[in-house]
Parts: structure tokens; C-alpha cells; sequence
């Protein structure tokens, strides 16, 4: 039937889809998945196919436009979340019984419940909205009154008097252009995704990961409540100047500067635990007196110049005094460029207290570039005028003396003005001018008061930006659990989550620091972590940029990364140049606790820029790697271990890893033999496995497929595993105990794995041990009968396994238990029992010897048995020594073996018969042709007259050899043998199992039957 013709008014906007409230809201029926939900009415009611032809049903579709609640972690209050439906509701077979998952980002808790309750949950009033900030009250305002400080009253001009307005100028653009780029990184990373509260520990670790970030966010959140003290106590030192000057004296200067810096700052803690809203008037109320003491000092550079300010050498606006206070005039042992730079930089190390508080921001991604940079700029611009104006109005030295007028004799700069300051001049005991008085701004001012007020809002509005900085950073350290014993300070209160605990443990560290009233010493350690911080953000901006992940797109696009890499070096350079001393102690701390994080390893995924490195550099070499042949002094067994589940097979898991740890690649393979479904497809891929492993400290992957038979599975594996050179050459897998009692068609599909092993070139290795690999466990999810199997093998899923999907990670299994192996303990003084009875290229002696490197097998002797004739024995064990001398192996103990070729007991040779009893071929037609097929194409497990007579020399062999075995090795700790090979179409797979089975039947010590492709593996040259 044809569609309808754009004019028979069909609308295709009716065939919208309409979706079922409870499959936008995520909830899955009760009664499991209906698709006619997808499909219900639209619009009026009617279906689809009662609009129009049957061809429209074409429109009926699950596939939902874009939406903003699809890459959410959060739900907006007032309206159901919306979740886009999988993969598998999209293309899966609407008459599947099974039950996917209902979407890709749904939790359990989210999955469960009824629409009754969420009804309930709607009807609640809204939670209370917290206090946010914009651009300019919550990081401009911040970040200019933490950047303005003491020095820019107290030390500014001294600075400009030693280094003159051109140097002094060049040393405020420096450190804002330091700080400048430092911004432009902080504002990049802060509109790389969505940031929450922690401020720069949150940027950095976010960023670069938790080994850094941690190390950073604990030391910043130190060094912002100390920072608190060193604020108070100037503030302190202010106030007892004054009262001194008026005679006022509690107890002592220091004890007095202790009890007003504790009296202080608890009054910045009680204004900081009223909230945050409190402490952001507290900070307009110092930004308008700062403002103010501004605005008197630039009123009092105009004013006419009273004979007592004219007497301290002011003397309004001057060329004169311009050109003479331009150049340097170096004095005393901190008269040099980087000894003024070390004192002014400080000064500009409050960028970051905007970005403090990212978590009371309204946008933080808005907010902290656009604020942080304003501040940036405007501070640097008030540096910059109050250098030039207090230069050009303020000579270098005065005697305050008001009797020192102008002489005949004078030639001093002042002698233009009327003054003569030569005689303290030469006597270098001028008190005033700004090379000598501090408090230069306060008597320029026009009301020196303010100035003083200025200094106050200038210490107490730092003080409280960091009081408030410390606990919101150690908080969000605290939420992310990466170092013990902190947890307890990172509970919030309130609507804005205050941290409380955190507040008071400031307070402390606080008081502590204000009672010792003399910080001098610790003040540049704290110098030196801000200038850390700002070192890892620029090589945050750097790292991100530089590993080009896709998930790199700031929205600020104003930075460089070499930029950022250029600040990062400059900041570790002026930490030296600050205090080395103090700058080892901070670059010790990074490192101490960046080693405590690698140590432990937090289970924290934050899709860092590390990650992102070490996927380019792994490409890289991989890809490398196919530049360069390969050699054999390079071979390394990189192994294939057919485990199953890992959990299912421990010890095959732990021997491996004893020769492949930090050496070679190890791969657990898994077939998962059932019928493709999203939950199979789960239990072969599942996480679960990997962290198994990893808790097992395994270092392998893992790889599981699904397949309709265990062969092809392995097939898959073998053909695809590894990526480029790093991929296995060895397959090793359990013996199958069961080949008896099972069927015969896995049996032979056993056999058949090996065959396939040695037809893709792989060497081969097959465990066997007394009491068996598997571990018997009732929540095993899925164990291959045909790896290792036995009686009480199974074949399905285990209806106890539970799969959730989440948006962090795709499958919530529960870990299996961690069972103890004998590859797991130190073996002591045994030995590992070597038989090279076949030369398989040396990987039955290379196995052995990287076995001999681990500790716990390190006591061991290896002792090397080789077949041989009686009347040649010495001559040949010499010719095996010299042969393993040259391969370096420190192979000391070889037996020649000459009995090997002798008949086996009869007892033994029945054995073996009654093993293949069952597999033998009858001729007679009449026998039961469901039991045993016709033909032997059919059945090649069966094993005729003739495959006996052909491979009865390799069968008593086999069975000798097992008697040797019983003979020398009963008391090893390993047996590592060649294992036999059997030809295809000559020797029937049961016969081979035979083999196998009479030659490490009865034996204590784990064998390890190895056969390598054939290939030197060893070699004794040096090219």
C-alpha cells in the first residue's frame, strides 16, 4: 500500500511518539516488559494504523529526541526524571521471555518502587534554595580582598623606594602575569563539565586525578588555616601598635598580640558558622573600607603638601621626584631584585579564593573566569598606580624634622623644595621618606585613620576568605574518602551543607598557630603551597591539553597550553627562590602523600587527564611496537589462560601470574556457552572478573565471549586476543578430569581446542592437580565444562547473580571469595622436577627458570631430567649441562634418565586399557548405532585396531613415564614435562586423553605438561 500524498492532509507530527509515563519516569512494570506500552495510542486515542495505512506504523519508534535529563546525575525538582531506553529495547525481539535492563542509566533504587509513592514525593513543597553567588560578589569582591593585603600598605612603597618605579612595575607585571595564566588555567579546567564545591582541590583532582589532587587539596587546606593565623596576627600587631601608642598595655606585646588575635578570631568563626551569607556582607562591608582608605590616599596625593608632610619628604606630584625614584636605589642584605620579588609576591597569591567556594556559586563556570580575571586585572592595576603615584610624590629619605630647611651648600633632591635632609642622609639615620617609613600611605592620606582601616579590612577580609576557604576544600577532601581518619569533618549542616566540624577544626589549627605570635617562619611554607597549587593547576591545563581526549572542550578558549606549561616551571622556579628550604618541604609533602595514594589506590573514577595520558602512551608503544621484529631474546610467554570465571580457577590463575608478573602479559579467558541475551553478554563482560583480579592483585586482563560451543569460543579468543605485538603466544588451560563420564563430543572438542592451539603456532600448556582446579562454589556465575571439568560441572547461569545497570558502572556483581592456592605460599627448600624429554624450543625450560625469580619459589632446586641410553649416560648429561650453561639458566642438577625406555608394569597397562574400554570401535554392524556411529568420520573419538597398533609404542610410554614420575618426583613442589603431541586423523582424541590422563595420574605435586611450538625460545647468543 502506498503512503498518503502530502496533500490527503496527513500530519506526521500525530505519529509522535507517546510513551507510557512509567517508561519516561524509568520505572519497569511490574508484570515485566510489555512492548505495547511503546506503542499505545497517540493524541485522540487511536492507534496508529487506524490514522492511516499500515505502511505509517513505520513512526512508532522508542527512539527519543535529546534531552537534557539523558546525561544528568540529577533530577530537577517538580518533574520526573526522563531516561533513554537501551540498546536492546531498541533492536531486541519484542517475544524474548528474557527481562533487560530498562535503561542504560537507571539504578536499583531507582528501578524499584511504585508510581503511588513518586506521586506522594511530587506533592512535597520544594527543598529550600541555598545561598548562591554571582560573578562579582561571590569571586571578584573575593578574590580582590585576599589578594590586597598588608603589603600593598605596609611595603609597597618601601619596594618601590629600593627598586624604583621601573623595576617595581616590571616585578607586579611578573606576578600578575603569573597569576594572570594561572587564571586563564583555572578558568579553562573550571568550564571543562560542571563543577561542584572543593574549589582547587576539586579543579585539580578532577583533573589530574586523586594522587595529586589529594596531596594538594589536604596541603592547601592546611596552608588556607594557617594562613588564617598569619592574618590575625597581623591584624593583632596593628591593634597593640596603637594601643601602645596611646599607653594602653594589657600584659606584654606578645601576650596581648595572642589574647586580640584568639578574641578576633573567634568573631570571623562566628560570622563564617552563620553562613555564608553573613560572611558575604562581612566582605562587602571590607571592600567598601578598603575602597574608602583608596580613595583618601589618592585625594591626599592632590592635596597641597602641609609643612609637617613636606618635613617627611611629600611633596605633591614632582618630575623631579619622579625621575630620582625611577631607578633603583638597592639598600641593606634584601636589596635585590628577587629578594623585593620575594617579598611582593605573596601579596598576589589570592586568585584562588573565589574558586574556594565553587560550590555557592550560582555558575561557577561563569563565575570563576570572569571574576577571577577581573580581579586579576584590577588589582594589578591598583599596585601599579599606587607605586607610580607614592613615587612621584614621597622622596627616598627625611628627617621629619621641620628645622632642616633649605642651606647654600645643599645639592640633595629636596633642596629644590626649600629642605636640606643631607646630614641624616649621610648619617643614615633619615626616619622617614619611603625608603625608611612604613607608614608612607597613612601620611600621604588625606585622614590617616582610614588607611589604618584599610589595613584592618585588609587582614580581617583575608583572614575570613580563608577561614572559610579551609573547611569548604577539606570537605570535599573529607566526601571522597581517599585518606583515613578525616571522614568525620566532612558532615554538612543546613541548607548550604555547611561544614561545621570542619570550621571548627580551622579554628584550632588556627589558635594554635596565633598562640605562638611569631610566624615568620612558617609563613613561607605557606607561600610555597600556594605557589604548588598553582604549579599542578597550569600543569593540569597542560596535561589535559597535551593528551588531546575528546572529552577536553572548555568553554573558555582563551589559555595556552604551553603557557600553562611555562607558568607550572616559573612557579616551581620562584619556590626556590623564595625559600629552597621551605620549597622541599612543600614539594616532600606532595610527594608523601602522592605515594600514599598510589599505595592505596582509592576506588575513585573521575576520568582524569592521567587516564588520559596513559591510554596515548600505551597506544603509542603498542603501535611502536609493530616497527620492531621480533627476537628471541626478547620472547616472553605471554599467556592465554583459559580460566572461565578466574574465581572458578584460582590456582591456574596463580601459577601463571608467578611467571608472568611484571614480566609478560596475562589474559583470563572466558566462553560463556548459552544464547546471546543482555544478560549473558553481562556475564561474560562483567566487571566483576576484572576485580576479582584486581583484589587478588593479578595483574592480567580479562576477556570474555559468548558462543554456541566452547570451541569456537576459544577459537575467537586465540585469533583475536592481544593487540598488536602484546598478544598471547602460550594457551593454558585446566586438564578435564571428567573426559570419561562426560560426553564424548566435549572430549573430543577438547582435543580439538589443542589442535587449534597448535595450528595458530601457540604453545601449549596443560595443569593438572590431584585435587582438582575448579572451586565449588553455589554463587559461581559460570564455570566452561570444558576447561576443567567434573561431575558437578555446570552449564547455565546462576539464578542468585545479580545484574543492575547504573551510569557508573555496567554490571553490580558481589566479589567471590578469595581462596588461598598452594602457588600462593613459599614452597621452600623442594624442588621443581624438569622433564625435557622433547625439545619444544626451550619453553619447558624457560617456564621453570621464571618460576625460579619469584620469592616464594626462589629456594627451590630445579633438577632437570633427560632421556638417555645407559652406556652413553655421562657423555650425555655433560652435552645437557654445557647446553643449559650457554642458555644461562643456573641449571645445576641434570639426571640422565635411561630407564625410561623400558616396558611398563602389567597392573598399568591394564589401567589404560580400562580407560579407552569404553572408546574402542566395534566392527560388528549390529551394535547400537546411537551409542557408537557407523563410521569413524563420524565418531573420530573411537579408536580402532588400527590407531592402536599404530600409537601402542607413544601409549606404554606414556605409561612408563608415569611410573618415573611416581619413582623421582613424589616429594616436588612442581613437575613441569614435555607433554605429548597426538597427529590429527592418526591418534583419536580419546586416545589422547588417555595419554594425558595416565601420564599425571597419581601424582602429589601440581604437573604442568608443556609443549611449545617448536620454535627456539632460548637462545645463547648475544645478537
Amino acid at each position: 500500500m502506498e503512503l498518503p500524498a502530502a496533500n490527503d492532509n496527513v500530519k506526521l507530527s500525530a505519529y509522535r511518539p507517546n510513551l507510557p509515563l512509567s517508561v519516561l519516569n524509568g520505572k519497569a512494570p511490574s508484570e515485566g516488559f510489555d512492548e505495547s506500552d511503546y506503542y499505545q495510542c497517540y493524541g485522540d486515542g487511536s492507534s496508529v494504523t487506524s490514522h492511516a495505512s499500515g505502511a505509517l506504523t513505520g513512526y512508532e519508534t522508542l527512539d527519543a529526541p535529546p534531552h537534557y535529563d539523558f546525561y544528568a546525575n540529577t533530577q530537577v525538582w517538580g518533574r520526573r526524571r526522563r531516561f533513554r531506553p537501551s540498546l536492546y529495547q531498541l533492536h531486541g525481539n519484542p517475544e524474548d521471555d528474557s527481562k533487560p535492563p530498562m535503561y542504560e542509566e537507571t539504578t536499583a533504587e531507582q528501578m524499584e518502587g511504585d508510581t503511588s509513592e513518586e506521586d506522594e514525593e511530587e506533592q512535597k513543597e520544594p527543598p529550600p534554595e541555598p545561598t548562591r553567588f554571582g560573578w562579582v560578589q561571590g569571586v571578584m569582591i573575593r578574590c580582590m580582598l585576599n589578594i590586597w593585603g598588608v603589603i600593598l600598605y605596609l611595603r609597597l612603597s618601601w619596594i618601590t623606594a629600593q627598586a624604583g618605579i621601573g623595576l617595581t612595575w616590571l616585578i607586579i607585571l611578573i606576578s600578575s602575569t603569573i597569576t594572570g595564566i594561572t587564571g586563564l588555567s583555572t578558568s579553562a579546567i573550571a568550564t571543562n563539565g560542571k563543577v561542584k564545591g572543593g574549589g582547587t582541590y576539586f579543579l585539580i583532582s578532577r583533573s589530574l586525578g586523586p594522587e595529586l589532587g589529594g596531596s594538594i587539596g589536604l596541603i592547601f587546606a592546611f596552608a588556607n588555616a594557617v594562613a588564617v593565623a598569619m592574618h590575625t596576627v597581623g591584624f593583632a600587631e596593628t591593634v597593640t601598635d596603637l594601643m601602645r601608642e596611646h599607653g594602653a598595655v594589657m600584659v606584654d606585646r606578645t601576650n596581648d598580640i595572642r589574647i586580640i588575635g584568639i578574641l578576633t578570631v573567634t568573631c570571623l568563626l562566628a560570622i563564617s558558622m552563620a553562613g555564608m551569607e553573613w560572611e558575604s556582607k562581612a566582605q562587602i562591608l571590607f571592600f567598601l573600607v578598603i575602597m574608602v582608605s583608596f580613595a583618601s590616599y589618592i585625594v591626599g596625593t592632590i592635596m597641597p603638601a602641609s609643612v609637617e608632610k613636606q618635613a617627611k619628604g611629600f611633596f605633591s606630584y614632582r618630575a623631579a621626584i619622579f625621575a630620582a625614584n625611577f631607578v633603583p636605589d638597592w639598600r641593606g642584605p634584601e636589596g635585590t631584585f628577587f629578594g623585593m620579588f620575594s617579598i611582593f609576591f605573596p601579596s598576589a597569591t589570592g586568585i584562588l579564593a573565589g574558586a574556594n567556594i565553587s560550590g555557592d556559586l550560582k555558575n561557577p563556570t561563569i563565575a570563576i573566569p570572569r571574576g577571577t580575571l577581573m580581579a586579576i586585572f584590577w588589582t594589578t592595576f591598583s599596585y601599579l598606580i599606587i607605586s607610580a603615584t607614592v613615587a612621584s610624590c614621597v622622596i627616598r629619605d627625611a628627617s621629619g624634622s621641620i628645622n632642616d630647611t633649605s642651606s647654600e651648600s645643599c645639592d640633595d633632591l629636596s633642596c629644590q623644595y626649600g629642605w636640606d635632609f643631607s646630614e641624616c642622609i649621610n648619617n643614615k639615620t633619615c626616619t622617614y621618606g619611603i625608603s625608611n617609613y612604613y607608614q608612607t600611605l597613612s601620611m600621604v592620606s588625606a585622614f590617616a585613620p582610614l588607611i589604618t582601616a584599610g589595613i584592618f579590612g585588609a587582614t580581617l577580609s583575608s583572614a575570613l576568605a580563608c577561614l572559610v576557604s579551609a573547611p569548604k576544600v577539606f570537605q570535599c577532601l573529607c566526601k571522597d574518602h581517599l585518606y583515613p581518619l578525616i571522614g568525620f569533618f566532612g558532615k554538612g549542616y543546613g541548607k548550604n551543607h555547611e561544614p561545621l566540624r570542619a570550621y571548627l577544626l580551622t579554628y584550632i589549627i588556627a589558635s594554635c598557630f596565633i598562640i605562638i605570635a611569631e610566624l615568620n617562619a612558617i609563613a613561607p611554607i605557606i607561600s610555597n603551597f600556594y605557589l604548588c597549587s598553582y604549579a599542578l593547576i597550569n600543569f593540569s591545563c597542560f596535561h589535559a591539553s597535551i593528551t588531546n581526549s575528546p572529552g577536553w572542550r572548555p568553554s573558555f578558549r582563551f589559555y595556552s597550553k604551553w603557557l600553562s606549561l611555562m607558568c607550572s616551571v616559573v612557579c616551581v622556579v620562584i619556590m626556590f627562590l623564595l625559600t629552597w628550604w621551605a620549597a622541599l618541604i612543600a614539594i616532600g609533602v606532595v610527594i608523601f602523600f602522592l605515594g600514599y595514594t598510589l599505595y592505596k589506590k582509592p576506588d575513585v573514577n573521575w576520568g582524569s587527564s592521567v587516564q588520559a595520558s596513559s591510554y596515548n602512551m600505551a597506544l603509542n608503544h603498542c603501535v611502536g611496537l609493530n616497527l620492531v621484529e621480533d627476537h628471541v631474546k626478547n620472547y616472553r610467554p605471554q599467556c592465554l589462560v583459559l580460566t572461565g570465571p578466574p574465581s572458578s580457577r584460582p590456582a591456574l590463575v596463580d601459577l601463571v601470574n608467578c611467571f608472568t608478573k611484571n614480566l609478560s602479559l596475562m589474559m583470563c579467558g572466558n566462553v560463556v556457552t548459552a544464547g546471546s541475551s543482555p544478560s549473558i553478554l553481562e556475564m561474560a563482560s562483567s566487571n566483576s572478573h576484572v576485580s576479582w583480579l584486581n583484589q587478588r592483585k593479578i595483574r592480567s586482563f580479562y576477556r570474555g565471549v559468548v558462543s554456541s560451543d566452547l570451541r569456537c569460543g576459544v577459537n575467537m579468543l586465540l585469533q583475536g586476543a592481544g593487540l598488536g605485538r602484546i598478544k598471547p603466544n602460550v594457551m593454558l588451560m585446566g586438564f578435564k578430569k571428567d573426559w570419561r563420564s562426560d560426553s564424548c563430543l566435549a572430549a573430543n572438542n577438547y582435543v580439538e581446542i589443542l589442535h587449534d592451539a597448535f595450528d595458530l603456532q601457540y604453545g601449549v600448556c596443560v595443569l593438572r592437580m590431584r585435587e582438582g582446579l575448579e572451586v565449588s562454589n553455589p554463587s559461581q556465575s559460570h564455570v566452561n565444562q570444558g576447561f576443567d571439568g567434573g561431575p558437578d560441572s555446570i552449564n547455565t547461569i546462576s539464578p542468585t547473580s545479580l545484574i543492575q545497570t547504573s551510569a557508573r558502572s555496567s554490571v553490580t556483581v558481589e566479589l567471590e571469595p578469595q581462596p588461598t592456592t598452594a602457588f600462593q605460599k613459599k614452597q621452600g627448600k623442594k624442588t621443581i622436577d624438569v622433564y625435557w624429554l622433547s625439545d619444544d624450543g626451550g619453553l619447558t625450560l624457560l617456564l621453570p627458570y621464571l618460576l625460579t625469580r619469584r620469592k616464594r619459589w626462589a629456594r627451590c632446586k630445579v633438577r632437570v631430567f633427560v632421556g638417555g641410553e645407559t652406556d652413553k649416560k655421562e657423555e650425555q648429561k655433560e652435552e645437557v649441562l654445557s647446553l643449559i650453561k650457554r642458555f644461562r639458566l643456573g641449571f645445576q642438577d641434570v639426571e640422565v634418565l635411561t630407564d625410561i625406555y623400558q616396558n611398563p608394569q602389567p597392573v598399568n597397562v591394564h589401567h589404560f586399557e580400562s580407560l579407552i574400554r569404553r572408546f574402542k570401535h566395534d566392527p560388528n554392524p549390529k551394535q547400537d548405532s546411537d551409542s557408537h556411529p557407523a563410521g569413524q568420520q563420524e565418531a573420530p573419538w573411537m579408536i580402532t585396531h588400527q590407531d592402536l597398533e599404530r600409537n601402542m609404542a607413544k601409549s606404554l610410554r606414556q605409561i612408563r613415564l608415569n611410573e618415573v614420575l611416581q619413582d623421582y618426583s613424589r616429594d616436588a613442589a612442581l613437575i613441569v614435562i614435555t607433554m605429548p603431541v597426538g597427529r590429527r586423523g592418526v591418534c583419536p582424541s580419546s586416545l589422547y586423553l588417555a595419554w594425558l590422563d595416565v601420564l599425571s595420574r597419581d601424582l602429589r605435586p601440581p604437573v604442568l605438561m608443556v609443549r611449545g611450538n617448536q620454535e627456539s625460545v632460548l637462545t645463547f647468543y648475544c645478537q
